[in-house]
């Protein structure tokens, strides 16, 4: 059974590059997307040896690949398994009612940082979440991750079961956050057992929430 990693020490600087980073390649791999390789991989540099390794052996691999491999294996990855989600209440919330309401608290959280949401995604997305981190700075976006690290524990766990090689890129993240305590170690395995609750409803009333971006002072 999958447990829990230990962090690394990192500066704020060296956290919020591995969380933009992660941000980056967690996003769906379209030519934009392999366009910036080379690039995310200059800003490795610097960084601990195992989250070097691990970003830069993804990066080989979706190299290696090719687009057309890895938009497929992103598919059926992130969009057909459960316990793979990239949307971080599903692991709390599932498709049941509750999860309204967690989509609102992360829109809310944004708010409350000075942030205005505007993707064509979901604001519990994952990568969104993790740009929100990297660029805010904001002890709310620490408070928004903590809430929600038994779902990224589970996806780490999961990607790891699934040999799968976005397994590399949310064991960095994890590694940079803070060692969890006791409950949500409990709450993390019982998650990789039982799985997110599976009431079924439909969202269709949240639209298309638009990613995220900071508040101008000229605008507030």
């Amino acid at each position: 059974m999958a447990e829990p990693v230990s962090p690394l020490r990192l500066a704020p600087e060296q956290r919020a590059r591995v969380h933009m980073l992660a941000s980056l390649l967690l996003d769906y791999p379209d030519a934009e997307w392999f366009a910036r390789l080379d690039a995310v991989r200059e800003h490795l540099a610097g960084l601990p040896e195992p989250i070097v390794d691990a970003v830069g052996g993804f990066i080989d691999r979706a190299q290696d690949a090719g687009p057309l491999a890895w938009q497929r294996l992103y598919v059926t990855t992130f969009d057909l398994k459960r316990k793979c989600s990239l949307y971080l209440s599903y692991y709390a919330t599932g498709d049941t009612r509750r999860r309204g309401v967690a989509l609102v608290t992360f829109l809310e959280a944004y708010r409350a940082a000075g942030w205005e949401f505007e993707a064509d995604d979901l604001p519990d997305f994952l990568p969104a979440v993790l740009e929100f981190s990297a660029r805010s700075g904001s002890d709310i976006a620490d408070a928004l991750i903590a809430s929600h690290r038994e779902g990224i524990e589970v996806l780490r766990a999961a990607l790891e079961g699934l040999d799968s090689p976005w397994a590399a890129l949310v064991r960095a993240v994890t590694l940079s956050l803070p060692s969890i305590d006791a409950k949500t170690r409990e709450r993390f395995l019982e998650l990789i057992n039982e799985g997110p609750p599976t009431e079924t409803v439909g969202l269709s009333f949240l639209g298309q929430l638009p990613p995220y971006r900071a508040v101008s002072q000229e605008e507030s």
